[in-house]
């Protein structure tokens, strides 16, 4: 993982104090020559242990305590930074079809306030964590999430040059905090664990390989992609028997919103999106940036191409998860 590119720089985390976000701050601070490293979260507890955990780095370290449905507090913290990582958001499907007007406050009219917080302090470059359920949304949180992604691919077109915004769209993350693993950890106490239906896949990813998935995004990107790995699938069911083989499978059915397969790459954006070995890239209809030097070895995707978690070609197996699950420490 290259961080070079970040000596000197100030590099801001919103959604600091979470799973993935806490994680690029970790590197941020251990594996980089950042200037200053900027945590911005609403969770005051949370960086209270992230303060006493990183004392060592103090020099470099600061905390925001605000929400990103303040814009006044956003453009405070923005002050002076040159990179922006936004992974603040609610996140949990069936919590948010209850909540409508909460996931709409943070997750679209939160994400306005930070794109519109970056322009004004003239951030250099700024990059949206998304997830697959923004591709073609059933549930309230993925339409937020889709909104967040136009919102931010939109903030190119505001000044010129001005700050270079995109995405990234990531699956499951393993262990991310209130994540599915940790759900089955809880049920596992009591032998039973909950399976919303069988033939349900999903795309799974490591928090590390998000990060460096990020940094590497961060360094190479021109501004209006979005960006999406190639990870592998897994029935969720298989999951489930890998990771509490001595369990009792109860098929409870779907909840509201879920879907039974996810999606990365519709067929719409497959048509202005191109393939590498690692990652599609998404490029915006209205802006032909696929042309730039460093994008000519991409391969155009074949017609009605849809990357869908149950007809991915990669696949994890039973033991790859048992290995995941020891080396990660859930």
């Amino acid at each position: 993982m290259d961080l070079s590119y970040l000596k000197g720089k100030s590099v801001l985390v919103t959604g600091g104090t979470g799973t993935v976000g806490s994680f690029c701050v970790r590197q941020l601070l251990e594996k980089s020559e950042a200037r200053r490293v900027i945590v911005f979260s609403r969770d005051e507890f949370k960086q209270l242990n992230m303060s006493i955990e990183f004392k060592q780095y103090e020099d470099r370290l600061r905390f925001f305590l605000g929400d990103v449905r303040d814009v006044g507090r956003l453009n405070r913290a923005f002050h002076g930074v040159d990179y922006v990582i936004h992974t603040a958001a609610l996140k949990h499907v069936h919590i948010l079809e209850y909540n409508p007007f909460e996931a709409v406050q943070t997750n679209i009219i939160g994400t306005q306030n930070v794109v519109n917080a970056a322009i004004d302090q003239k951030v250099e470059k700024l990059l949206l964590i998304s997830t697959d359920k923004s591709a073609n949304p059933t549930s309230l949180y993925g339409a937020t999430k889709l909104c967040a992604e136009k919102l931010t691919i939109g903030g190119n077109f505001y000044g010129s040059p001005g700050t270079k915004f995109s995405a990234v769209r990531f699956g499951n993350i393993f262990g991310s905090r209130g994540s599915f693993v940790g759900l089955i950890k809880e049920q596992q106490k009591k032998g039973i664990v909950h399976l919303t239906h069988e033939e349900m896949t999903r795309f799974w990813i490591s928090v590390p390989q998000c990060v460096v998935f990020i940094f590497d995004v961060l360094k190479n990107m021109h501004g209006g992609e979005i960006f999406v790995p190639k990870i592998p699938s897994m029935k969720v069911k298989d999951f489930i028997l890998a990771f509490a083989p001595d369990c009792k499978i109860e098929v409870v059915g779907i909840r509201p919103g879920e879907k039974i397969h996810e999606i990365l790459l519709t067929p719409e954006e497959a048509r202005h999106a191109l393939e590498f070995s690692d990652k599609y890239i998404i490029f915006p209809e209205h802006k032909d940036i696929s042309k730039i030097d460093k994008y000519t070895d991409g391969e155009k995707i074949k017609d009605n191409f849809i990357y869908i978690s149950n007809e991915n070609e990669n696949w994890i197996d039973k033991e790859s998860v048992r290995i995941m699950v020891t080396v990660e420490n859930f």
